[in-house]
């Protein structure tokens, strides 16, 4: 688990194969196990359209579509690049994903519940529109609403922190989207700035989110076990292996302490060093520049990062009584 972003896979998935017995043992061997993955999509014969293994409908050249341009990220499974719509002359954002990294089944299912998942997200002004995904035979590609204003981590780290009243604005956007997607029973999972993106260069520019990679549909109440997420933003619950949706709150106001402060509440040199700060739980708002922000935003911070995940404020209660 990276302070980027990094996802902890079932340990069954990653076992190396069982060498083959002997060719000369006597007893009757078993059949084969089954390929962790799909195989590849067959060969078409001439008049047949091939299917993606992965979107499971018919192959599409994206480049037929788009022009593509330079790259704008990189991730584990894909790159994001410029491109351009070639009969409007649109620009969008497409995130690559090689077919060829997608080497267990759960990587695939990542891959069609991500699609999936900004689908039923779209339309929201928060968070980033999915136009288009299309699968031939080395990729996968998601065509996406460009965002030009870049990451809300590079302007922390330009701006150094935000003034009460900027942080507050963001916050409530952040807040809508996190309430947005649990009533659509989404839990995104991985909230942290690097995946918050401006539409554009301006200062009051909307922010989206984006990145909805490690996210699940779940049902009021559900319980997940996986360990995912990203280091400073990671909930305790989270690293005890029982969390739900509340994580996603308490991702949220580790952003808001960022944005006030300029630091994270809870940091080490190493990964071990930061989930023992989390699990501890002590919160600075003695050092510079807290002691001249106000009660109130404190107080949403504190509320915010309850340990007990049940004493967390939720989306709406953040949104009805703090402005």
């Amino acid at each position: 688990m990276g302070n980027r972003t990094s996802r902890h896979r079932r340990a069954a998935a990653d076992q190396p194969a069982t060498a083959p017995p002997p060719a000369a043992q006597p007893k009757p061997q078993p059949p084969p196990k089954p390929q962790t993955a799909p195989a590849p999509a067959p060969t078409p014969e001439a008049g047949q359209v091939a299917m993606g293994r992965v979107l499971g409908r018919p192959m599409e050249d994206v480049r037929a579509t788009y022009t593509f341009g330079r790259e704008l990220g990189r991730g584990q499974f894909g790159v994001t690049y410029l491109v351009t719509h070639k009969a409007t002359g649109q620009r969008f954002a497409c995130k690559s994903i090689a077919t060829r990294k997608l080497v267990h089944r759960d990587d695939i299912e990542d891959v069609q519940r991500e699609v999936q998942i900004m689908h039923h997200l779209t339309g929201h002004r928060n968070i980033v529109e999915l136009r288009g995904a299309y699968e031939d035979r080395h990729s996968v590609n998601l065509i996406m609403e460009l965002c030009e204003g870049g990451e809300l981590f590079d302007r922390i780290i330009a701006r150094g922190h935000y003034s009460e009243r900027a942080a507050a604005l963001l916050c409530r956007e952040m807040v809508s989207v996190v309430h947005s997607c649990h009533s659509m029973g989404v839990f995104h999972r991985d909230l942290k700035p690097e995946n918050f993106l401006f539409l554009n260069n301006k200062e009051d520019s909307p922010l989206k989110a984006t990145d909805f990679g490690l996210s699940v549909f779940f049902k009021h109440g559900e319980q997940f076990k996986d360990l995912v997420g990203s280091a400073y933003y990671v909930a305790p619950e989270v690293l005890k292996r029982h969390y739900g949706a509340e994580a996603d709150i308490w991702s949220a106001g580790i952003i808001l302490y960022i944005l006030l402060s300029g630091v994270p509440p809870f940091w080490a040199d190493n990964e071990d060093g930061i989930f023992e700060a989390v699990l501890l739980g002590h919160i600075d708002f003695s050092s510079d520049p807290w002691p001249s922000i106000s009660n109130g935003a404190k107080d949403l911070v504190k509320k915010m990062l309850r340990q007990d995940p049940k004493e967390r404020l939720t989306a709406a209660e953040i949104l009805s009584n703090y402005s």
